[in-house]
């Protein structure tokens, strides 16, 4: 936590004087911000390229959840309810790098899923482990700030969650899950 306090005061003093201290050190995005006001903002962008140019750009949210709204799902190409939780996504603003394979198993694994709540597809999104059809307005309150879980996951395919709407559809829940494996509610729908 402290790491992004200080990143965010190294921005907030980008374009203040410098420090009195001649052993200060200075943070690669302030030399980015200071350097971007003497050069020109073109010119950075050019000479640093345009990549970095942007993570510079996202400001104090640059980090494993910079780009929050990038959702890289594995899932199985044949899976209709997958595409449909995908369009759901999409259709909340997220933009998803699908990533067809043909077995899902070892992403639920490596990702640390605990296998009780495994479902047809697993996505990573902010640096946090989607499991299964959760929301899209659920996965926005995970990414405002979660805790110490590693994840979410709707187990099992629930007719009414996203990509498995239908008739009748029933309650279920969105359970949280740590890295040892630990679960909690975390939304009822």
């Amino acid at each position: 936590m402290s790491h992004h306090r200080n990143r965010n005061r190294n921005t907030q003093q980008a374009g203040a004087a410098p420090a009195a201290s001649a052993s200060a050190s200075i943070s690669r995005r302030a030399w980015l911000t200071r350097a971007a006001g003497i050069a020109g903002a073109g010119v950075v962008a050019g000479i640093l390229g345009e990549r970095l140019w942007a993570a510079h750009s996202i400001g104090a949210n640059a980090g494993p959840a910079a780009d929050a709204t990038l959702a890289t799902v594995y899932a199985n190409e044949s899976c209709g309810c997958c595409h449909g939780w995908m369009a759901h996504l999409k259709d909340n603003g997220f933009k998803v790098d699908v990533q067809y394979v043909a077995d899902v198993t070892p992403y639920k694994t490596k990702y640390g899923v605990p296998q009780n709540l495994w479902s047809c597809h697993t996505a990573r999104i902010g640096g946090y482990t989607i499991e299964g059809h959760v929301p899209a307005d659920v996965i926005r309150t995970l990414l405002a700030g979660a805790g110490a879980i590693v994840g979410l996951a709707v187990p099992g395919m629930p007719t009414g969650s996203p990509g498995m709407e239908g008739q009748n559809p029933h309650p279920y829940e969105v359970v949280a899950f740590t890295a040892t494996g630990t679960t909690s509610l975390f939304a009822k729908r």
